[in-house]
């Protein structure tokens, strides 16, 4: 409602009736039709009213008298108040000077008969008292009508009060002057008597002339009485009837015409002068038509405080007939209100007509047929109603839309075309962002008085309204976006469901995701502003949570997809420096978990306003960030073994066997070109593959950790853990191939070289060198471990360690076979295993060392002491002439 209006300055502040008076002030209206009432000294002059601008208003002054406040009455602002007064008087009217009111006559303003009418009253009089009235322009302070309130200053009228007199116009003369003036007020006086009689004397003739004449008049009376009778009035009254019959007799059809001249004339005058109420029917169609709603509630609210307490019958039909139109535009309005879609400025301004309206029918038979209504709600209703259909619509048009691409051959549909459900989410998001603010807004504009009419209102219906359409446009966004979640109890709860696509459908709508949490979290934010309740937000924060988290599995799906290609682009070449033999895989592998950590904080996991933290201990985002993890590091170790296991199918290496048979020795294996152009052997791949792996173990899973806690993740040490156990088994299957594959086939060759042509232990034979099996095992070692060495110096140990051990069993296992030994052969015997002993020492665990003394102690007979003499002569001797290839197993590992 507008502030009520306020009168602060007057001009002119006094004089008669119909005094033209300017207005001024604050708040004065709006628009002329927003001006209904006007009083000036309490007299009405609202028909005599200019309505200029909210500032300015001229009209004419009623027929008051005295001071009083100017009342102003709006619509807009109710009656208002006044800073300033206006005084009224009512001057002297004489019978020819015009007046806005009627004034009543006084006898001292009818004509005078006889001298009197020669008297020039109305010229200007010199001063009575003989005095001149200059040096007296100065004035009382005070108003003399409210010292002599029933008198006036004019010698001429009735009520002249000398005080009067001389306040206004001797004010600064001095007493003296004063005495003065009485005195030639009195000679004045004598004077004017003697004057009369010296009248009568000059005019003597007259006098007579005028008595003569009465004295014929009397003479005349006399006849007529004798000749009429004593009653001669009865006769003059007689004619006069009969003139006044025959008049009436000619002037018949006259007067009749006159008088209904009159009566037309009376009626066009009372429809000129109420021609508003008149035309009111047809001017509140016409504006309901033209949509200018607030005219009709203003033209109504002026009909009815001017006449809604008449008891004229015109008035009361016309005003009828103005209630029935108005009932019709209210049910025209409610229509209007509940039709969707609109603005909530059109719903606003249909709703203040509709109530405006409302209440100013109240009351009325005509106004109770609606009285059950409450317009703001039904607004609020049709808006909620029209948002979740919008929503089903929504939903249903790009559902079935996504089910015939769906039906496409998968050469019919375009991979670079936006797919259905990723339309539908910035659609929906969309609608939500405009549409609710709209709904929240309708609602707080009724819940504030604004738009609420006499009716209650109903806070819980519309909390759960709100609610309501948030959970609908959440479940529908879940169907469309949750695609890898179990959602058949949501779709048993909400009776919808999205179409099942085709895995190419599905697989081309994943990477689609975070656009998908980007238009949710937009419409998140345009709600936030709205100050809704916590619960409301608090439903779209859980879903964008869950959104968030599925997205993060995508994008470490994706990653981890792209890391089982890795293996086809491994280049093999060695870039580790702390951990030789390591290939340029895990530095590759560490860029793409970099890229999908940074893509993921700019996506998904960094929080914005009011969204939860996926990384709270023991939540579903802890366990999801783990599990990912531990699939991409897997993902990683399989491209290992992949790289390892199926490089050795593909290639199917020739196994070493004994120059000593009569075959080549080490043969190396046909080379794989690489797709980079180059050539690696199945051993160095099988080598770089055990380093990879023994790196991963050793520094890069850590590494892992400190990368993610880098990025603000917490140390994800369940899944390191799992993962350095899942490669700890891969490194020891791949170092079983390897060493099977390097071990048997020297071990192998050991019998059958020992045996080679007729030898036997029991025989005698030269001693002084070593047997060639022992020259033929040393030098194959001397191979394995130039071809480890070349690699990764770090696998040493590991390796040579199963080989040695294989090698003291095989040993072992020949000695114990031997029945008897002849006395060089027990020497020769000794001599060969205590140098292999000696030489692989670095290399021998104590399971290969019991071997070797195993087989030591499986000579037959023992040496005695002779016999140990000449062995360790021969030893020593053997040991100078191989000390380069010894050399090479007393070098340390790095």
């Amino acid at each position: 409602m507008a502030p009520q209006p306020v009168v602060t300055g007057l001009s002119p502040k006094e004089g008669p009736p119909g005094t033209r008076v300017t207005i001024r002030g604050e708040f004065l209206g709006t628009r002329a039709q927003d001006l209904i009432g006007l009083k000036i000294c309490g007299s009405d002059c609202l028909l005599s009213a200019e309505w200029k601008s909210d500032k300015k208003i001229i009209a004419r002054t009623g027929p008051a008298k005295g001071k009083g406040d100017i009342i102003v009455t709006t619509l807009s602002g109710g009656v208002g108040t006044s800073t300033v007064q206006f005084r009224a008087y009512h001057e002297t009217i004489g019978p020819l000077k015009e007046s806005a009111v009627w004034i009543e006559e006084s006898p001292s303003q009818n004509f005078a008969w006889g001298r009197r009418t020669l008297t020039q009253s109305g010229l200007t009089q010199e001063d009575p008292l003989g005095l001149s009235i200059e040096g007296n322009e100065q004035k009382i302070p005070e108003d003399l009508r409210d010292l002599f309130p029933d008198a006036c200053g004019d010698l001429a009228q009735e009520h002249f009060s000398p005080a009067w007199f001389l306040l206004e116009n001797h004010l600064a003369t001095s007493f003296e002057d004063l005495k003065a003036g009485l005195a030639y007020l009195k000679r004045k006086v004598e004077s004017q008597k003697e004057g009369q009689l010296s009248f009568l004397k000059s005019n003597a003739g007259s006098v007579i002339d005028q008595l003569d004449t009465l004295m014929n008049i009397r003479d005349k009376l006399q006849e007529d009485i004798q000749l009429h009778g004593n009653e001669p009035l009865n006769v003059l009254e007689e004619s006069i009837e009969n003139s006044i019959s025959e008049s009436q007799k000619i002037f018949t059809d006259v007067l009749v015409r006159k008088e209904k001249a009159d009566s037309t004339r009376s009626v066009l005058f009372a429809l000129s002068r109420h021609k508003f109420l008149f035309c009111l029917p047809n001017s509140v169609d016409r504006r309901a038509k033209a949509g200018e709603y607030d005219i009709v509630v203003n033209d109504y609210s002026r009909a009815k405080n001017l006449f809604g307490k008449t008891e004229i019958p015109i008035f009361r039909r016309v005003l009828e007939e103005v209630d029935q139109r108005i009932l019709s535009i209210r049910r025209q309005l409610h229509e209007k209100v509940v039709k969707m879609p609109q603005s909530v400025e059109q719903q606003k301004k249909l709703i203040k007509a509709l109530t405006s309206l409302e209440l100013q029918q109240s009351g009325t038979p005509i106004g109770d047929r609606l009285r059950n209504t409450d317009p703001a709600w039904d607004a609020i209703e049709a808006r909620a109603k029209y948002l979740e259909s919008t929503f089903r619509q929504t939903f249903d048009q790009h559902a079935n839309k996504d089910a015939a691409g769906t039906q496409e051959k998968p050469k019919a549909r375009d991979p670079s075309h936006t797919p259905a459900r990723v339309n539908f989410c910035e659609e929906i998001c969309d609608i939500a962002a405009s549409q609710l603010p709209d709904l929240w807004r309708l609602g707080q504009l009724y819940f504030t008085g604004e738009l609420r009419g006499p009716h209650d209102p109903k806070p819980g219906d519309f909390k759960r309204m709100i609610l309501n359409a948030i959970e609908k446009f959440c479940v529908y966004l879940r169907l469309a976006i949750l695609i890898a979640g179990d959602q058949r109890a949501l779709r048993q709860s909400s009776g919808l469901a999205w179409p099942i696509g085709s895995a190419s459908s599905t697989h081309q709508f994943l990477p689609w995701i975070p656009q998908c949490l980007r238009y949710t979290r937009i419409a998140y934010a345009t709600l936030i502003t709205l100050d809704l309740p916590s619960e409301a937000l608090d439903i779209i924060q859980k879903l964008i949570d869950e959104v968030r988290l599925f997205s993060f599995s995508i994008i470490f799906k994706r990653a981890t997809d792209r890391c089982k290609k890795l293996g086809p682009q491994e280049s093999w070449e060695l870039g580790v420096e702390d951990y030789p033999g390591a290939t340029l895989l895990p530095s590759a592998v560490e860029s793409l978990l970099l890229e999908t950590l940074e893509e993921v904080n700019s996506v998904c996991m960094q929080p914005e306003v009011r969204e939860g933290n996926l990384l709270e201990p023991q939540s579903d985002g802890q366990r999801e960030v783990s599990q990912r993890l531990q699939e991409f590091l897997s993902a990683f170790s399989g491209v290992i073994e992949e790289l390892a296991f199926h490089s050795h199918d593909e290639e199917t290496p020739t196994h070493n066997v004994s120059q000593l048979l009569g075959f080549p020795n080490a043969q190396q294996p046909d080379s794989v070109a690489h797709s980079g152009g180059a050539a690696v052997t199945w051993e160095q791949r099988m080598l770089c593959c055990l380093a990879n792996y023994a790196y991963c173990n050793k520094s890069f899973f850590p590494h892992i950790g400190d990368i993610f806690v880098r990025f603000g993740y917490p140390l994800p040490t369940l899944a390191i853990e799992t993962s350095r156990y899942t490669v700890n088994q891969l490194f020891t299957n791949l170092l079983e191939e390897y060493v099977e594959h390097k071990g048997d086939p020297l071990v192998g060759t050991i019998e059958p070289s020992m045996y080679l042509g007729p030898f036997q232990w029991d025989h005698e034979m030269e001693i002084g060198q070593l047997r060639p099996y022992a020259h033929e095992c040393c030098d194959n070692l001397i191979g394995v471990y130039s071809e480890i060495y070349s690699i990764s110096p770090a696998l040493l140990r590991p390796i040579l360690e199963s080989i040695v051990q294989t090698i003291s069993e095989e040993l072992a296992r020949l000695m114990s076979c031997v029945q008897r030994f002849s006395y060089t052969g027990a020497i020769q015997a000794h001599v060969d295993i205590r140098l292999l002993r000696d030489a692989l020492e670095c290399y021998s665990n104590e399971t290969a060392k019991n071997y070797f003394l195993e087989a030591l102690e499986a000579i037959n007979p023992p040496l005695n002491g002779e016999q140990k003499r000449k062995a360790d002569e021969i030893l020593e001797r053997v040991k100078r002439n191989m000390r380069l290839q010894l050399l090479c197993f007393s070098v340390k590992e790095p």
